[in-house]
């Protein structure tokens, strides 16, 4: 027994599979404006294949950060290729998120029964700017530390709360090296981990519900 035989007796991949292959995509939602939902989930995937390797060389201390980042850049083989298209995907991907939702706003694809649906897209919507603005303080430079110091103040300027959001955030009263290993845990983490649960049960509910014939 070969170990396709072997996979498909226990799991049935081959079936589901063919299921998947089978299952009619509606005339309608071959139209562009529907594509923007599966192009924001490929920037994810080459989010997640370049960030891995940028983590295999990044080292998150206020000591070695901004060099290993020079040294990704200058001494690892496509290094500058590699972290260009993370940095360069992250904005596409910001933009496609919200063009998908701008697209599902129009054509009333949010209303019953798929509101829940829209209330994960939303939350996605913020997990992916929350990706932008952890992974924005990683290479701790000037730059870096600036915006960061004042996105958390932004922060720090909800009422009534704002304040312990901007400590928890910091690790602190200031931006330091707390913060860095708090942004880097939930950039690699804690973001990645929620985008992937929330992702699965969007994909359900659109498979679940099927897709809106608006246009």
């Amino acid at each position: 027994m070969n170990l396709n035989n072997w996979l498909e007796e226990r799991f049935g991949l081959a079936q589901a599979v063919q299921e998947i292959k089978e299952h009619p995509v509606p005339k309608h939602a071959r139209h562009p404006m529907y594509c923007f939902g599966g192009l924001t989930f490929f920037c994810f995937i080459i989010q997640v294949i370049t960030g891995i390797i940028l983590a295999l060389y990044y080292r998150p201390t206020p000591d070695e950060a901004y060099a290993s980042i020079v040294f990704i850049r200058d001494q690892v083989a496509f290094g500058a290729m590699i972290r260009t298209l993370h940095h360069w995907t992250a904005n596409l991907m910001v933009v496609m998120v919200i063009v998908h939702m701008l697209r599902v706003f129009y054509t009333g694809s949010f209303k019953k029964p798929r509101e829940l649906n829209w209330v994960v897209g939303v939350i996605l919507l913020l997990l992916t700017m929350g990706f932008g603005f952890t992974g924005y303080l990683l290479p701790w430079d000037q730059v870096a530390y600036w915006g960061s110091m004042v996105g958390t103040e932004i922060m720090g300027s909800v009422p009534v709360i704002g304040k312990y959001l901007m400590i928890m955030l910091r690790g602190g009263l200031k931006v330091s090296e707390f913060t860095l290993t708090r942004f880097y845990v939930a950039h690699v983490m804690i973001l990645p981990i929620l985008a992937m649960m929330l992702m699965g049960a969007h994909f359900i509910m659109v498979r679940i519900q099927g897709i809106s014939d608006e246009l």
